[in-house]
């Protein structure tokens, strides 16, 4: 199910402090992005954010859960964990979320940026 525009307001609302969100539809939701990183992917209406390893002990620590999909007969968890309910309804602790959820998300933007231009400087040699 694609965000509804009322979600998206929401959405908009809540990370303004971060500057322009540009929101993406993918696999039946969408992706939050600043430029070319994605800090939180929004299924079902419900926002998680990314994380590494010490920013999802912080959300597990905040109660959030991680968000879970099934594929191939297993249980996929991947590294996005759900906004914490204090903060749907609160803009500074959702950009303080957001703020550190952005550090994972430029991480994982670089390093997508610089496959891609291994492949590219590869594929020109050849």
């Amino acid at each position: 199910m694609a965000v509804s525009p009322e979600f998206s307001e929401h959405i908009r609302d809540l990370f303004a402090g971060l500057g322009p969100v540009t929101i993406r539809r993918m696999f039946g939701g969408a992706g939050l992005f600043i430029d070319d990183a994605m800090f939180a992917l929004v299924a079902d209406e419900t926002i998680y954010m990314k994380t590494d390893d010490d920013l999802a002990r912080a959300y597990r620590d905040a109660g959030s859960k991680p968000f879970v999909y099934s594929g191939g007969g297993r249980t996929i968890e991947m590294s996005y964990w759900r906004l914490p309910d204090s903060a749907m309804d609160d803009p500074d602790e959702a950009l303080d979320w957001a703020r550190r959820s952005l550090v994972p998300a430029e991480k994982a933007a670089a390093e997508k940026r610089a496959a891609k231009a291994r492949k590219a400087a590869k594929t020109k040699k050849t």
